[in-house]
Order: structure tokens, then C-alpha cells, then sequence
């Protein structure tokens, strides 16, 4: 027998939001009593629950930011507006729609990924061009884009970095979220597909980044605006930073020590340097890399596996030293000065008064910053 064959199929990486909290989403579901709009698979205030965790029940917590944003994300997607979330880049907009969607529709798969590339046929629909020239237009011959087939099913649809699309093609939108409604005039001249109960569009874009197009009055007008903000909260912060890790370690088998003082260290740095204000109220120059959280749980991540896989295990601040260089050195030679500085200055006195510190002191000073 051939072994490949026999073998079992691999784990995904990362599995969607709705495998990985599926035991989580179906108790959520058997308890679910409350109201739910048309075409919801929970109700709102199961959503909300899914979101932002309820102990009693044994829902984790998700999203960790602006609790109000969730219930402002939850009414805007009842409504016939669309929900755009903007913010920073590493800001968990695209978590949080993917989490929005899970729960609401039971999937988060149907995405359109925007780019320079993207064309009104991935808003729209295409054509298998062998069956179009074997059959002519027909049901068949038609390819439906994520969106259409989220019409045709009344489910979220999420459309990722709407703003690197050309404006001609975001602005594919403005009917079907007008109109909820998309004409097929290929296949008759009354042919119409028309948005199911529960359909709506979660769309995302940073607001820093290059290569991107401004949107349309009419487009803008047809979605809430959500300004998704960075963590604010330290304690927060750490609190994700760590949960995220151990959801990347625990299905590869990976197990440190040490990651709660070292993630101390992490987060205080990212906190400092993204807001170009230390704790203890010294300033400094900000980088222009983005510092995020989502930058930090790779920073993270990244310490994590050099200690297990290359050291003794026991995760430590140097570690996470080492690993930051391939953050700052991103965007701009300056930031590696910015980051020199910060280390000559603030983590060499952090140094005296703690171990930790002194150990990022010590890998950060090694490290060739510019």
C-alpha cells in the first residue's frame, strides 16, 4: 500500500475561527434563547458573548480591545449597512471580522482578498469559458464570487484591504449594497440575484500603508465606519499576547518556561514604542515600523521556538531581543537608531532594578541596529 496514501491528512495551521471554536459555538447555540435577526445562526447577545467571553459559560474571551465596538460591529451587520473596520495594520480587524462572521453565518471562508489585481469579477462572477463555449451562458457556466454566493446563502461575506482595490472596482459595491441585489443579464434579461436574509459585508483597510485608493462618497456612505484603535491596556495586551502564543505552541507540541515575565518585558517595549511615551513619562522618537500586537505575538512566537528548538527551553528576555530586530529593521534605516537609543537610554536603566531587563539589555546591545 502506498504509505502516503495510508498516511493521515496534516492538521491545518490555522483553521478557521469556526472549527477552532466550534465546541465553544455550538454550546453557545444549545443555550441560545434570546431573539436573533433573520438568517443569524446565534443571536446577538451570543455574538457578543462569543466575542468577549463569558466565564460562567466557558467562552473565551477573542477580541481584546474596545468592548463598545463589538456592539456598535454587532448592530451595524443587523442593519442594511455594511461595517468597515479601519485602523492600523496589526490592529485585529481582520480577527474580529472573521470572528463577527463565524459566529453570525457559521462560516468565515467566503473572503475576497483586495489588491491591485482584484477585478469586478471576484465582486461580481466569472465564467468557466469551456462550459460558456460548449453551453453559452448558462447557471452552469457561471463561476459565483464570494460575494454572490453570500447573497444566494443570506451569509457575511468579508472583504480584506478594500482600499488597495482600484476605485472602478470597489465601487462593484455600491449596488449590491444598495440594492442587495446583483443583475446577471448574460443569463436573461430579468435575471436577478437577490441578497438572502442575513447577508451583509464586513470590510477592512489600514489606514497606514502604501498602494492604497481613496473610496468613493457613494461606497463610503453605504458602510458604518469602525476605527479599530491599538491595545491601550497593558495588562490587556499581555493577556493576548500570551493566549495567542499558546495557540500557536500547544498544536506543534511546543512547551517553554518563562513567558510571563519575558512577555512583561515584550509588551512595555511595543507599548513605548508605539506610543513614543515611556511608563515612566520620558519621550521618545517613534518608529516608523508598525509596532502592533500582532507584531508582538510574532516577535512572541518567534522567542518562543528559538528557546525550545535552539536553547535549553526557558524563554528569556534576550530571546525576545534578538527576535525584534526583524520588526524595527522594516520600513526605515532611522528605526534602527530610534531603537538604539531607546535601548541605550531607557532598557539599560531598567536594567539595574531588574533581571529581566538586564537580559534584553544584553541581547539588544549585540544586536548590529544601524
Amino acid at each position: 500500500m502506498d504509505d502516503q496514501a495510508s498516511s493521515p491528512l496534516p492538521t491545518a495551521i490555522r483553521p478557521p475561527a469556526e472549527v477552532r471554536y466550534a465546541t465553544e459555538l455550538a454550546a453557545l447555540a444549545a443555550d441560545d434563547t434570546a431573539p436573533r435577526p433573520a438568517g443569524w445562526h446565534l443571536s446577538p447577545r451570543a455574538v457578543r458573548r462569543f466575542l468577549l467571553g463569558d466565564a460562567k459559560a466557558g467562552v473565551s474571551r477573542k477580541f481584546y480591545g474596545d468592548d463598545p465596538l463589538v456592539d456598535r460591529a454587532i448592530v451595524s451587520l443587523m442593519s442594511q449597512q455594511g461595517l468597515m473596520l479601519v485602523g492600523e495594520p496589526g490592529t485585529a480587524k481582520s480577527l474580529l471580522s472573521e470572528l463577527l462572521a463565524a459566529a453570525i453565518c457559521g462560516t468565515s471562508g467566503l473572503v475576497v482578498q483586495g489588491s491591485a489585481g482584484t477585478t469586478e469579477d471576484h465582486i461580481r462572477y466569472g465564467w468557466n469559458y469551456a462550459l460558456l463555449l460548449a453551453e453559452g451562458p448558462s447557471e452552469r457556466a457561471l463561476v459565483p464570487s464570494p460575494v454572490l454566493n453570500a447573497m444566494r446563502s443570506g451569509r457575511i461575506v468579508r472583504f480584506e484591504e478594500i482600499t488597495r482595490c482600484p476605485p472602478e472596482v470597489q465601487d462593484a459595491l455600491i449596488s449590491i449594497l444598495s440594492e442587495k441585489a446583483l443583475a446577471l443579464p448574460e443569463l436573461g434579461p430579468d435575471a436577478v440575484a437577490s441578497a438572502a436574509p442575513g447577508f451583509n459585508v464586513i470590510a477592512t483597510a489600514n489606514l497606514r500603508d502604501r498602494g492604497v485608493h481613496e473610496m468613493s462618497s457613494a461606497l463610503k456612505r453605504r458602510f458604518n465606519f469602525e476605527t479599530v484603535h491599538p491595545i491601550a491596556d497593558p495588562e490587556f495586551e499581555r493577556e493576548l499576547v500570551l493566549k495567542q502564543l499558546a495557540e500557536r505552541l500547544g498544536p506543534a507540541g511546543v512547551a517553554v518556561s518563562g513567558e510571563r515575565d519575558v512577555a512583561e518585558v515584550l509588551v512595555r517595549t511595543f507599548q513605548d514604542l508605539r506610543t513614543g511615551r515611556t511608563a515612566e513619562g520620558a519621550s521618545l522618537n517613534r518608529p516608523d515600523a508598525v509596532m502592533s500586537t500582532a507584531e508582538a505575538v510574532n516577535v512572541m512566537h518567534a522567542a518562543a521556538l528559538e528557546a525550545a528548538y535552539l536553547d535549553n527551553g526557558k524563554l528569556s528576555a534576550a530571546h525576545v531581543a534578538r527576535q525584534l530586530q526583524g520588526v524595527v529593521l522594516k520600513d526605515s534605516p532611522e528605526d534602527g537608531k530610534r531603537l538604539r537609543a531607546y535601548v541605550d537610554h531607557i532598557v539599560k536603566e531598567r536594567a539595574g532594578r531588574s533581571g529581566a531587563w538586564k537580559d534584553f539589555y544584553q541581547a539588544a546591545r549585540a544586536l548590529k541596529l544601524g
